[in-house]
Parts: C-alpha cells; structure tokens; sequence
C-alpha cells in the first residue's frame, strides 16, 4: 500500500497564515462592527438630526440606537435566510468554495466511503450474529470492495475525478 501523506503544508508561512487571521478578523469582527456603528451614527447624525419630524420620532441618538436594533437585526436575519435558504446564490458559492478547496470535495467523498463501508460491514455483522454462514458470492464481494478501496486510496488525488471514483467503488 502507498504512504499516504497527511493534508498538512509542509512549509506554512507565518505571514499568509497571519494575513489570513488577520482578514477574517477584520472582515467578520471589526469590518462588520466598524460598518453598523458608522452607518447608525451617520445617519442619525446626517438625516434626522436636520429633519424635523424624524427627530420627533427619535428625540435622542439612544432612541435611534434602539430602533435601528429592534428593526434592523430582524430584518438582517431575514435577509440572511432568505439568501441561504430561497436563492440559488448559496449554493453557488458553496459550489465555489469546492472548487477552490477541493479538500472540501475529499472530506465527501471519505464520507460516502465510509457509509458503503459501514452498510456492508452492518449487513455481514447481522448475518454473522445470526450464526449464517457467509455465501462464495458475499466473501468475493468483500474481496472485490477492499481491493477497490485499496487500489482508491493508493492513486487518488485531489482532482476533479474524485467524484467519479467513489462511483467506481460505490457501485456493484
């Protein structure tokens, strides 16, 4: 059997992996505060602060705080659902992020792996707790499932086949 290597970087680079803290930091954290604190002092401070009848309906920058978070937050998450769970636009990017990372890919296809693993060792467990005898065509499927999985593990890569090989194993 081939050694397989493990999926680590051999020589990580501290500066792109602190590059790459740094953006989520930024981008999911401080962006995001940084933007809904601008955006709510902005707008007090710009449009109701000089309109009349608005500043009637929010006398203080507490009142517009409190608005903005009982009406923006609902509304924000709603919109997150919406994009999520009703456009195609999530699955889209969810189908970018295989394509970038087919780590992602690899991390299914071990999963429908070991699932067709677990049905057959099940099937064969019951059989034997049963006290029945496995048939010549049971042990040749057993034989014929681990020399397919043998012969997966000792030449996959991380490619676009990786789908089309599980389908080479899964099927019987």
């Amino acid at each position: 059997m081939k050694n397989i290597d493990t999926v680590h970087a051999h020589n990580p680079s501290y500066i792109f992996r602190l590059w790459q803290y740094f953006r989520v930091g930024w981008a999911t954290y401080f962006g995001f505060i940084f933007a809904a604190v601008n955006t709510i002092i902005t707008t007090y401070y710009l449009a109701i602060d000089n309109i009349s009848f608005l500043l009637g309906i929010f006398p203080t920058f507490g009142h517009y705080v409190i608005a903005v978070i009982m009406i923006g937050i609902p509304c924000l998450i709603g919109a997150g659902y919406i994009h999520t769970k009703r456009t195609p636009a999530y699955r889209e990017e969810a189908k970018i992020k295989v394509e970038a990372n087919p780590h992602d890919l690899r991390s299914l296809v071990n999963t429908e792996l070991m699932l067709v693993i677990m049905y057959n060792l099940n099937k064969l467990l019951i059989k034997k707790i049963s006290n029945k005898q496995f048939t010549e065509k049971e042990l040749t499927d057993m034989n014929a499932l681990k020399k397919k999985i043998q012969n997966h593990n000792n030449y996959r890569t991380l490619s676009d086949n990786t789908l089309t090989d599980i389908d080479m194993i899964i099927k019987e």
